[in-house]
């Protein structure tokens, strides 16, 4: 077997001297998680192909070209997946209705991409990166898969400030997103998983992808192994921790996508506690942490302990409008261990030396300005933007009596349709004023009856939505 559940043990510390980034024989005394270490990943062994021989071919209409075939039978856990990635899915919708009202003024409040430019500060940096390229003096192949080393530490000066996090604990990555299959390849397909219900859904179908989910249960809208914590107002969007069956790994997002609440320090403290009681690690994505307004912890490392029970991946993406340019991160900490005592942080390493090459430099160029006195000021001033447009959304669902969460540390408005089906509410605000949201039940079962708006926009196209939205539910 590729994974056991073993208890806990304190391991003794064994370093032989190595060096570089892979001190792959470090291990460590005290707190460890029960994963066991992904020995098939790691075997580096021939693995053996999805090899059945040709069946019999099916129609166009069912999805599959006639003609030649091959003889490599599909992988099965992309079978398992439900229709469509939800945000592919909404703008082949989007482009139907335009299809369908080529007059119409479509406002997109779906997807949540930026729309403000990227002050010229960081682009003009990246703009040097760039020519420099075109020079003997400034050119550079290959960098570092981990980042550039200036970057790691402005990372962890900017963003973990008094916190011990470590420049060498930080990887640079082309985006969360991009880290969170990176991870679970990291993982392998025998743990168990919890998310969030709602949650990102790229947790749930790079889990479907490895091989962790188990069979689809359509009358529940979850997949068999995976343990999905009711996220919503009846429990302050916090799962009840004491009816959570233990699982190896835990999704947790805050500011939550697509609630946008922020877990206070004490729900925080009560999930780091429950992972170490239960030998589990956390997945902890804190992409929308900028926008955090109260006193909320914008790290899960601010939590005692956290050390060495979680993974935080974050990103430049809505901090900066780096959406289309690429940038993220992932802190492991070297405290976090599997349950041998062998560091996560050194197949983690790995795992970024096998499957990347590093972020683009030009990339990274634009990020090291970001972190720049300048860059964070003008940063901030793009999420003081779009937190205007969120005031301005939850006034106006909140003036028609709907109930609205979010909008105070996310730039994610979660709206409550009662007894209604949240397809159903996307179809009629899409039909009858032309705007694109994203249903609840995308996120997950607990999603049913909600709608998320996204307020990354022009000002004038936020303003232009709430006119329209008024006008729809008045």
């Amino acid at each position: 077997m590729p994974w056991q559940v073993i208890e806990h043990a304190s391991v003794e510390k064994v370093k032989e001297e190595g060096g570089g980034e892979d001190e792959s024989s470090t291990k460590f005394r005290g707190n460890c998680t029960i994963l066991t270490r992904n020995l098939t990943s790691f075997r580096f062994m021939a693995h053996p192909n999805f090899l059945l021989p040709g069946a019999g071919l099916k129609d166009q209409k069912d999805g599959i070209a006639t003609g030649h075939c091959t003889m490599v039978a599909r992988n099965l856990n992309m079978e398992r997946l439900q229709s469509n990635y939800l945000f592919p899915e909404i703008s082949a919708r989007e482009l139907e209705h335009v299809k369908k009202y080529p007059n119409a003024e479509v406002i997109s409040l779906g997807i949540g991409d930026t729309t403000e430019p990227i002050p010229e500060l960081i682009t003009s940096a990246m703009s040097d990166c760039a020519l420099s390229l075109s020079t003997i003096e400034g050119y550079r192949g290959y960098g570092a898969e981990q980042g550039n080393m200036e970057l790691r530490k402005a990372i962890a000066q900017t963003f973990y400030g008094n916190l011990p996090i470590k420049d060498t604990e930080v990887f640079v990555s082309d985006g969360s997103q991009c880290d969170i299959s990176r991870l679970q390849l990291l993982l392998g397909s025998n743990v168990t998983i919890a998310v969030q219900d709602p949650s990102f859904p790229a947790y749930i179908d790079s889990s479907v992808i490895i091989g962790q989910a188990g069979d689809f249960q359509y009358e529940t809208g979850k997949y068999t192994n995976i343990e999905y914590m009711k996220c919503g107002p009846q429990n302050n969007f916090f799962p009840d921790l004491s009816n959570t069956s233990r699982t190896d790994v835990i999704f947790f997002c805050s500011p939550n996508n697509p609630t946008g609440y922020a877990a206070s320090r004490e729900q925080l403290e009560q999930l780091v506690e429950f992972a170490r009681e239960n030998g589990s690690i956390i997945m902890y994505d804190s992409a929308y942490a900028a926008y955090i307004t109260d006193e909320s912890p914008r790290s899960i490392y601010e939590i005692p302990g956290a050390r060495e029970v979680a993974i935080e991946v974050s990103s430049f993406s809505k901090l900066a409008g780096f959406t289309g340019v690429r940038l993220g991160w992932t802190v492991v900490p070297e405290e976090l261990s599997f349950s041998n005592g062998f560091p996560v942080r050194n197949d983690f390493n790995r795992i970024v030396c096998t499957c990347f090459n590093g972020a683009s430099i030009i990339a990274q160029a634009g990020g090291l300005a970001c972190l720049s006195p300048e860059g964070v000021k003008a940063t901030l001033s793009l999420v003081d933007y779009y937190k205007e447009n969120t005031r301005i959304l939850v006034d106006s669902f909140a003036s028609l009596g709907l109930e609205v969460y979010g909008g105070v540390n996310a730039p994610y408005v979660w709206v409550h349709f009662p007894g209604s089906r949240s397809w159903d509410v996307f179809n009629e605000i899409l039909e009858k004023t032309h705007i694109i949201t994203v249903p609840g039940n995308g996120f997950g079962p607990g999603g049913e009856e909600f709608i998320r708006a996204t307020t990354f926009g022009r000002r004038e196209t936020i303003l232009e939505a709430s006119a329209r939205l008024k006008s729809l539910f008045r």
